[in-house]
C-alpha cells in the first residue's frame, strides 16, 4: 500500500550514488509514490574533481506549468541542489503554492562541508538556498551550509550547546519552522542538533563518528528522516534512526576502494 506521494527536486547524478540516485530507491522502498524533478544532470559526484552539468531550469518552468495544468499534487516535496536563482525562485514559488494545499516541504541546501563552499557552488548559491529556507518546514543543513545560511562564523574546533542554539534560531528567522543541523563538534562530541516546532523543544544527539568521507550521506539521512516523518514518527526519534542507520551503512562500506562513489545502497535497503 502506498503510503505518501513524495516529489524530490534534485540533481541527478549519472556516476555516483547521491541525490535524486539515493533519494528515490530509500523512499520507494519505504512505500511512498516516489516522483522526481531534476534540477541538474551531473556527469560524476563531485569529489572525482572534473564533472559536467546540464542545467534544467527551462524545463522546470515547463514541467511545472503542464503539472499546474494536469492538477498534480503532492503530499510532501524534497528540494536539493539548486543550479540558479532563477531555479530557486521557480521552486521555491511553487513549494509555497504547493504547502498552502497542505504539501510538507523538507530543504537540504546542499552547498558546502568542512568550512568551503563545494566546487560550482558560490554565493548566489547562498541566496538560492535562503530562499529555499523560507518556505520549509523543517530544513537539514550540515554545519558548514549552516553557517553559511545564518552568516555565522564556522569553528573548526566546535561549538557551545547555546551557540547552536542561536544557529538553529538564525534558520528559523529566515522561514524554516523546524531545522535539524548535522556534522557539527558540541563541546567536544559530534553532534546533531535540532528543532521541533510542534513540540517548542530543542534536542542533541551525539555520535561516534567514522573517519571515512563518502558523498551522498546527507542524502541517505534527509531521505530516511523523511520516510519517517511522512510515516508519522517524532522528528527526535526519526533523526536517531537516520544517525543510527547511516553508521550502519558508513561502517560496512568504510573498506570500498573507490568511495568517490558513495554508499551501494541498494545492498542494505532490506535494513530500513
Amino acid at each position: 500500500m502506498v503510503k505518501s506521494k513524495v516529489l524530490i527536486i534534485s540533481d541527478m547524478c549519472g556516476y555516483g550514488k547521491v541525490a535524486a540516485a539515493v533519494q528515490m530507491p530509500i523512499l520507494s522502498y519505504m512505500g511512498h509514490d516516489v516522483f522526481n524533478l531534476p534540477t541538474m544532470l551531473v556527469s560524476n559526484t563531485f569529489p572525482y574533481g572534473k564533472y559536467a552539468i546540464l542545467e534544467s531550469t527551462d524545463y522546470i518552468a515547463e514541467a511545472l506549468k503542464k503539472w499546474h495544468e494536469l492538477g498534480f499534487r503532492f503530499d510532501a516535496i524534497t528540494t536539493g541542489f539548486m543550479a540558479s536563482e532563477r531555479q530557486a525562485r521557480l521552486v521555491s514559488h511553487y513549494c509555497r503554492e504547493q504547502a498552502a494545499l497542505g504539501t510538507r516541504i523538507y530543504v537540504d541546501p546542499v552547498m558546502g562541508d568542512y568550512g568551503e563552499l563545494y566546487g560550482g557552488a558560490n554565493e548566489e548559491t547562498v541566496r538560492c538556498m535562503r530562499e529555499m529556507l523560507s518556505v520549509a518546514h523543517l530544513c537539514f543543513p550540515n554545519y558548514t551550509e549552516a553557517c553559511l545560511l545564518a552568516d555565522m562564523p564556522y569553528k573548526k574546533e566546535g561549538i557551545t550547546e547555546a551557540e547552536g542554539h542561536e544557529l538553529i534560531n538564525r534558520l528559523r528567522r529566515i522561514g524554516s519552522l523546524s531545522v535539524i543541523i548535522t556534522s557539527l563538534i558540541v563541546e567536544g562530541h559530534h553532534a546533531v542538533m535540532g528543532y521541533n516546532h510542534f513540540s517548542a523543544e530543542y534536542f542533541l544527539l551525539p555520535y561516534e563518528e567514522i573517519p571515512v568521507q563518502f558523498p551522498g550521506t546527507g542524502d541517505i539521512f534527509s531521505s530516511i528522516i523523511v520516510g519517517h516523518l511522512q510515516d508519522g514518527d517524532t522528528l527526535q526519534h526519526a533523526t536517531r534512526t537516520a544517525m543510527d542507520t547511516l553508521f550502519r551503512w558508513i561502517d560496512a562500506n568504510k573498506d570500498n576502494a573507490d568511495k568517490n562513489q558513495g554508499i551501494p545502497i541498494e545492498r542494505h535497503l532490506t535494513e530500513l
